[in-house]
């Protein structure tokens, strides 16, 4: 009785108009983040913008958590909804950490490795971003959706290289006459990859959909 009333409600379409809201603030965020690895007297505007589009995600997670509580029939599993925009909302936290972390210690140039973490970074987003609407038809865009995973998880493993390559030429240039230099270079690395990394966990939560519902 219960499937049977279950399949004459209408499904609540919301959620995707804000997976979709929330992917814009990620390509927005990391386009900011990409504008402040290029250097100069802009960095703490750019790294204001960060936490800007940061807060507005964190809005538009709240309201999906909300109407996970409110909503009868969700498009796909509870759970599945909450894991997702879970791990859209970190990466974009990660972005603001990252933009943070050149405030604390007020960088202003950025090494070459770094603004290519950032072009990377602004590639995962906007993939990430064109998978969101294609689950509003799972089915019928399963193959672009697969292809995207796929094209995101090779980010990932570039972002490895260079996050590799980059600290070693840091250590080359700065590792013995300045420690401090390095250790806070390797820091900015370090954010760095992990935004990459959590843009990889949005593309692994959205691969487990897939699994399920097709």
């Amino acid at each position: 009785m219960l499937s049977w009333f279950q399949a004459l409600m209408p499904k609540e379409g919301r959620f995707f108009d804000l997976f979709e809201k929330h992917g814009a603030t990620l390509c927005a965020g990391a386009r900011s983040l990409n504008s402040l690895l290029e250097g100069g007297d802009t960095v703490p505007e750019h790294g204001a913008a960060v936490a800007s589009h940061e807060n507005d995600a964190d809005d538009i997670t709240r309201e999906v958590m909300q109407h996970v509580r409110r909503t009868f029939i969700t498009p796909f599993d509870r759970a599945d909804i909450i894991d997702l925009i879970s791990s859209m909302d970190d990466a974009i936290d990660q972005m603001h950490k990252t933009a943070k972390v050149t405030g604390l210690f007020e960088q202003r140039t950025f090494q070459p490795h770094m603004r290519q973490l950032g072009d990377v970074i602004v590639k995962t987003a906007d993939l990430t971003a064109e998978s969101l609407p294609l689950l509003r038809s799972m089915r019928s865009n399963a193959a672009r959706l697969n292809e995207i995973t796929e094209a995101v998880k090779e980010l990932e493993e570039q972002s490895d290289r260079l996050y590799d390559a980059g600290i070693a030429a840091l250590y080359k240039e700065v590792g013995k006459q300045d420690p401090m230099a390095y250790i806070i270079g390797a820091e900015i690395y370090d954010h760095l990859e992990k935004v990459v990394d959590r843009f990889e966990d949005v593309a692994n939560r959205i691969s487990s959909v897939l699994i399920e519902h097709l």
